[in-house]
């Protein structure tokens, strides 16, 4: 039986899985613009796998334990906690005020986890049925009730693949250029092979979505390691793409995660006890390319340190990001650090003194390195791009360039790469 008793839906494929979940964002068409069907989907999405978990979680218990089960010995089968009438059963039984049922039943799941679950359904007013009319909730509702998301009927994996086509669907929705929203997974793939993470890592990104903490994660596993042995940390400033990311990471069945809401170069969240900021081993992220009012007038006096460099324009603040990425690496036994970026590495100005000061920079023993973006691996080709690394260096290694190289668009000759 499932969680609303009506017997086990027959096992989904990847496909069927990823048309159901679209089909279900397609179900919110005309009242609600396609650009909020994320803020929408992906927290029912979570409720509903969280129910199910549950649901397997207490069969392995009455498995386990027989008739000898008692609530004390369940509650430690459990990853979350859900309230008594809490259950996605619970919300099926509403038949008026869904919205506000619902606002109350997420509300109560996040205050019995407070440690793991605060603020991750985000900030939809659920019972505004101005923004979703009733019908439009009910029939949602309804694409979700059919399909069984126990993990041992779909695997984080698959659920977790499904999870990134929604990303991509959302992205393509909502007409925006897809790296302002989602990363594309061949580029996250190919800065996590870059990086080449191990454990024991401690690996910190740009939130946005996850996807880099996520595909980090893969490539240990992939490598053989435990992702048991590695700690994640991302920080986003939207409070839905955080809560996205949060979800993502769970949904990937990733625990040790810690994603935080804030402005990254005006107010980093991640900070030692002495206030310094905290040092990763790996750093890797795809900042707002070009970002504007980014906070320049503050960088000079930046109490992190991170203007070592200098200060970027206050039109462009893509080597505030660069700067942020390296002071928060370990300056040895951290690997490495890659960024991923669409902006040109070859502006002048205070950008070419930043960029100047990073390669000379033998403090740290530093090398730098940039890397071309294969053409087939950027979804968007109207944008000048490429993939810097700044590498700790070992403490008896020389501090060189290996050269910056511009991104070869479909029929044109490469560029030399420039040296120093």
């Amino acid at each position: 039986m499932d969680s609303t008793g009506q017997g086990t839906p027959p096992e989904l494929t990847q496909q069927e899985l990823e048309s159901r979940l679209w089909a279900a964002a397609n179900s919110l068409r005309g009242p609600v613009d396609p650009a909020d069907f994320k803020a929408y989907i992906f927290p029912l999405l979570f409720f509903r796998r969280v129910s199910d978990t549950w649901d397997d979680e207490h069969d392995r218990a009455l498995t386990d334990f027989n008739g000898q089960l008692t609530a004390e010995i369940e509650a430690d089968y459990h990853r979350f906690q859900i309230p008594d009438g809490c259950h996605w059963r619970d919300l099926r039984r509403l038949t008026e005020n869904v919205g506000v049922g619902l606002q109350n039943i997420l509300d109560r799941v996040q205050q019995a986890n407070p440690n793991t679950l605060a603020g991750i359904f985000g900030d939809v007013g659920w019972g505004n049925k101005e923004k979703l009319p009733e019908h439009a909730l009910l029939n949602l509702i309804e694409s979700f009730n059919t399909l069984d998301l126990r993990p041992s009927h779909v695997g984080h994996d698959v659920l977790g693949d499904a999870y990134e086509y929604l990303l991509r669907e959302f992205a393509d929705a909502s007409g925006k250029k897809t790296g302002e929203f989602f990363t594309p997974r061949p580029v996250v793939r190919l800065l996590t092979r870059i990086l080449d993470p191990s454990p024991p890592t401690r690996s910190t990104t740009r939130s946005r979505l996850g996807g880099m903490l996520v595909e980090s994660a893969n490539e240990v596993i992939e490598s053989g390691g435990s992702v048991r042995q590695m700690r994640f940390a991302g920080q986003e400033v939207n409070l839905t793409t955080s809560a996205i990311a949060r979800m993502n990471l769970f949904l990937h069945d990733i625990e040790d995660a810690r994603i935080r809401r804030g402005d990254t170069l005006r107010d980093p969240r991640f900070l030692d006890a002495a206030g310094r900021l905290e040092r990763f081993d790996i750093v890797i992220a795809n900042p707002p390319f070009s970002l504007k009012n980014w906070g320049a007038d503050v960088w000079a006096r930046d109490p992190w340190s991170r203007a070592a460099c200098g200060t970027p324009p206050p039109s462009y603040g893509d080597y505030a990001w660069v700067q942020h990425m390296v002071a928060s690496m370990k300056p040895v036994t951290g690997p490495r650090w890659c960024g991923y970026a669409a902006w040109s590495p070859f502006r002048g100005g205070s950008e070419g003194q930043i960029r100047s000061c990073l390669v000379r920079f033998r403090s740290t023993r530093s090398r730098d390195r940039a890397a071309t973006k294969p053409l087939l691996l950027d979804f968007d080709p109207s944008m000048p791009s490429h993939l810097p690394s700044h590498e700790a260096d070992r403490p008896t290694g020389p501090c060189s360039v290996r050269g910056w190289v511009n991104k070869v668009r479909e029929g044109a000759q490469p560029e030399p790469a420039r040296r120093r």
